[in-house]
């Protein structure tokens, strides 16, 4: 086992627990690329960030997420970008169960959304800024 947990997952989407989170979804970072996998992580302040940067317009939420088969190291940060995997990002071919909901992960400032939203859109207007799917 990679991380014993526990695990999160952010998103703008209305979840409640026992539903099952999937691949197959438009990317929220480049909408063109369909995701052949779920992502999350073992920081909340991860998946909040996750949440904060999800497409729509629907408040961030973070999720207790459970995987239901094998995950692997997120290879878009992990080595590509951090050695090993300090982010503690994982992804999975296979759903993630929702056992919970978050509700005091801590909100990015509207000056550090917007800094963040800035250097995402400069990794994705420069050519190597793929997403490893």
């Amino acid at each position: 086992m990679l991380d014993p947990g526990p695990f999160f997952h952010g998103t703008k989407a209305d979840l409640q627990v026992g539903d099952l989170l999937t691949a197959g979804f438009r990317s929220n970072y480049r909408p063109e690329v369909l995701m052949n996998h779920i992502y999350f992580t073992a920081l909340t302040d991860g998946a909040g960030l996750a949440a904060e940067l999800a497409a729509g317009d629907a408040a961030p939420r973070v999720y207790i997420v459970e995987p239901t088969g094998p995950f692997e190291n997120d290879p878009n940060v992990t080595d590509k970008k951090f050695p090993g995997n300090p982010t503690r990002s994982y992804r999975s071919v296979e759903p993630l169960r929702i056992v919970g909901e978050l509700s005091d992960w801590v909100r990015l400032t509207p000056e550090a959304l917007q800094e963040w939203r800035d250097r995402l859109a400069a990794i994705l207007a420069d050519e190597r800024g793929v997403i490893i799917n």
